[in-house]
């Protein structure tokens, strides 16, 4: 490592966050999706009551789906996004965790009106 001109190791640079995007399950069956840097800690707080409204009295809360998407602003278009689809698209999401992959890669190059987003999202099947 390079020492700067006054001899002092140069700072660190922050490391990279890695965020997920995340379904938990309630007791009755419904889907609420959120994102987190430790979807496990964040499925905790949701169980303790610590979390979001929609989900307190829920219980028990299962973590349905978590996946890796990287960076805060890249969850957060894919959590609008996975927001807007039906319970059975996401069902399927769940069961076929692969198409992940094509269907992310399409809501992050498409516009949302654009008929390359919408084939991950055609009346709540992936194609």
């Amino acid at each position: 490592m390079r020492k700067s001109p006054s001899g002092a190791e140069p700072a660190a640079s922050p490391p990279t966050s890695h965020w997920f995007i995340y379904m938990v399950r309630t007791a009755g069956g419904l889907l609420y999706t959120g994102i987190s840097t430790d979807p496990l800690r964040r499925l905790r707080q949701h169980q303790s009551g610590k979390g979001s409204r929609a989900l307190r009295g829920k219980g028990p809360l299962t973590l349905a789906w978590q996946q890796a998407v990287g960076e805060k602003g890249t969850a957060l278009r894919l959590e609008y996004r996975l927001k807007q689809q039906s319970k059975a698209f996401k069902e399927q999401l769940i069961s076929q965790p692969e198409r992940w992959l094509a269907c992310s890669e399409s809501w992050l190059a498409a516009r949302p009106t654009t008929k390359k987003a919408a084939a991950c999202s055609d009346q709540g099947r992936i194609r």
